[in-house]
């Protein structure tokens, strides 16, 4: 079992930057993918970032060269490092941990991110 705790949202104007981190306890941080999804409000929660066990990283195209996804295995933390936000960055952001061998998959509780025009 894990447990994942997101925390570093807020209000920030537009252009400006957050750095939201997910902490995991329970398990194996080092043997899980990990990732970062938002959902809007009104839409369907979307993938944003992932970060594998190697730290091969890959970023949705609507935040590519803006949002930077890092882990500290041993701090057993993941971040996302989100530069000249934008209001349709708005949404609640959920940290996701995948251990892909065993199948295992665990959300956070989710953080809120609101850009203000």
């Amino acid at each position: 079992q894990v447990q994942l705790v997101e925390s570093g949202g807020g209000l920030v104007q537009a252009g400006g930057s957050l750095r939201l981190s997910c902490v995991a306890s329970g398990s194996i941080f080092s043997n899980y993918f990990m990732s970062w999804y938002r959902q809007p409000p009104g839409k369907q929660r979307e993938w944003v970032a992932r970060i594998t066990t190697g730290s091969i990283t890959n970023v949705a195209d609507s935040v590519k060269g803006r949002f930077t996804i890092s882990r500290d295995n041993a701090k057993n933390t993941m971040y996302l490092q989100m530069n000249s936000l934008k209001p349709e960055d708005t949404a609640v952001y959920y940290c996701n941990a995948l251990w892909v061998a065993k199948g295992e998959e665990y959300w956070g509780q989710g953080t809120q991110v609101t850009v203000s025009s």
